[in-house]
C-alpha cells in the first residue's frame, strides 16, 4: 500500500467533507496499491475511509499477495459482491468514482437508502496531478525511450512507405523497447496532416509531405508522448516559416512553465507567437493536457484553465499549425514543473529536418 499517497487522499476527502470514498478505476486503485488488473464486469473497488484505512473488494479469480495497511475482502461469482461492499459503508455521504458503473451504484443505493452519493473522484485525481520522484523517474524513462522510437521511425521512411505501415513499424518499435503494450500511433503524411488526430490511412508518403508523428505508449503503465514534425525530401519556404513559428511556440511555452504560473499563462505564451507570425486562427486546440497513469489527464493546459502550475505537475507542450487542405506542423514534449521552474523530459532534436 502506498501509505503516502493514501493520507494524501484522505485528507482530500477530508476538505471535501466525504467520510467514505469508493475507487473504482484500476489505474486510481494501481497508483495507491500497486495492484493492477482488469475486472471485466466484475466489481474491484477499493473503499477509502477519511482515516486513511483502506479495504479492497475483488473476486477470487483475482488472488494478491496481502498487503500491510490493507484489508482484501474476495467475493465469488455468484456471491452479491455490492451487498458485501454495503455492509462496510455508513448512512452518510458516499464519495464514488466518476466512472463506477451504474449498475454497481443503483443496487447499492437499493440496498441503503440512506447513502448519499456524490462524485469523489477529485480526492484521487488531485493528488495524481503531483507526481512523486518515483513517478517522475518513471515518466523520464519513458520519455527516453519515446525519443528512441522516434528516431528509428523517422529513419524508417522510404518510398511508398504507407501511413498504416509506418504505425505498424513505430508500434513494434515501442514494445521491442520495452513498453507495456502496442498503441495505434498518430502517422499523418501532408494533407492529413493538417487534422490534429488524422486517422492514418493507406496514403503513401511523397516528396513535399510533411510528416507528422504523434507517438506514444504506456511503460510500467506511465505514459510518454511526444510529437515532430519533418519533412520528406524537400520543403517549401512556407513549410520551413510554419515550423519556425511552431518551433518557437513550443520553446516559448517551455519558458513560461515555473511554480505560480497559470495554465491559461502557459496556453497564451505560446499562442501570442503563433497569432504573432499570422497564423492564429490556425492553432485549433489548447496547448496541452496533463498525463501520467493515463495519456490525457488533469491538468489542462488551456486558455480557460484555472489551474496553477506547481512542483510535480506533468503536461505536454503541443502548439500545431494546421493549414486547411494543405499540411499541418505540430511538435510535442513533456515537461514537468520543478522546484524553481521546468524540465523537459524529452530530447530528440527540434531542429526541421529534411528527410530522404
Amino acid at each position: 500500500m502506498k501509505q503516502i499517497r493514501l493520507k494524501k487522499v484522505a485528507l482530500n476527502m477530508q476538505q471535501m467533507g466525504i467520510e467514505q470514498l469508493i475507487v473504482s478505476d484500476p489505474l486510481s486503485i494501481f497508483y495507491l496499491t500497486d495492484i493492477y488488473l482488469d475486472p471485466g464486469k466484475r466489481l474491484f473497488a477499493l473503499l477509502i475511509k477519511s482515516d486513511a484505512s483502506a479495504t479492497l473488494f475483488l473476486n477470487r479469480l483475482f488472488p494478491i499477495k496481502e498487503q500491510p495497511g490493507l484489508t482484501t475482502l474476495y467475493h465469488s461469482d455468484g456471491d452479491d459482491a455490492v451487498a458485501m461492499l454495503a455492509e462496510h459503508l455508513a448512512d452518510s455521504v458516499l464519495g464514488v468514482d466518476k466512472t463506477w458503473p451504474a449498475n454497481f451504484l443503483l443496487k447499492l443505493m437499493e440496498k441503503r437508502h440512506a447513502l448519499r452519493p456524490v462524485i469523489g473522484s477529485q480526492a484521487v485525481d488531485n493528488a495524481r496531478r503531483y507526481k512523486d520522484a518515483e513517478e517522475i523517474g518513471l515518466m523520464r524513462k519513458a520519455s527516453a525511450l519515446n525519443d528512441a522510437v522516434m528516431a528509428k521511425a523517422i529513419s524508417a521512411l522510404k518510398d511508398g512507405i504507407t501511413e498504416r505501415e509506418l504505425v505498424g513499424i513505430i508500434s513494434n518499435l515501442h514494445v521491442e523497447h520495452g513498453a507495456d503494450s502496442a498503441q495505434s500511433q498518430l502517422v499523418c503524411y501532408g494533407v492529413g496532416s493538417c487534422e490534429p488526430h488524422h486517422e492514418p490511412g493507406f496514403a503513401a508518403v511523397s516528396k513535399g509531405d510533411n510528416v507528422l508523428l504523434d507517438i506514444f505508449a504506456p511503460v510500467n503503465r506511465y505514459w510518454c508522448d511526444m510529437t515532430r514534425t519533418v519533412f520528406y525530401k524537400s520543403a517549401s519556404k512556407e513549410q520551413l516559416k510554419v515550423y519556425d513559428a511552431v518551433k518557437s511556440a513550443n520553446l516559448a511555452g517551455i519558458a513560461a512553465v515555473r511554480p505560480g504560473a497559470t495554465m491559461a499563462s502557459i496556453d497564451y505564451a505560446a499562442r501570442k507567437v503563433i497569432e504573432e507570425a499570422g497564423y492564429g486562427k490556425f492553432f485549433t486546440h489548447r496547448l496541452g493536457h496533463g498525463i501520467g497513469l493515463d495519456v490525457h489527464e488533469p491538468p489542462d493546459c488551456s486558455s480557460v484553465s484555472t489551474a496553477i502550475a506547481e512542483p510535480g505537475m506533468c503536461f505536454s507542450i503541443e502548439p500545431g499549425i494546421y493549414l486547411p487542405d494543405m499540411w499541418g506542423v505540430r511538435i510535442e514534449d513533456l515537461v514537468v514543473v520543478t522546484e524553481d521552474g521546468v524540465e523537459v523530459f524529452n530530447s530528440y532534436t527540434k531542429e526541421p529536418q529534411i528527410i530522404g
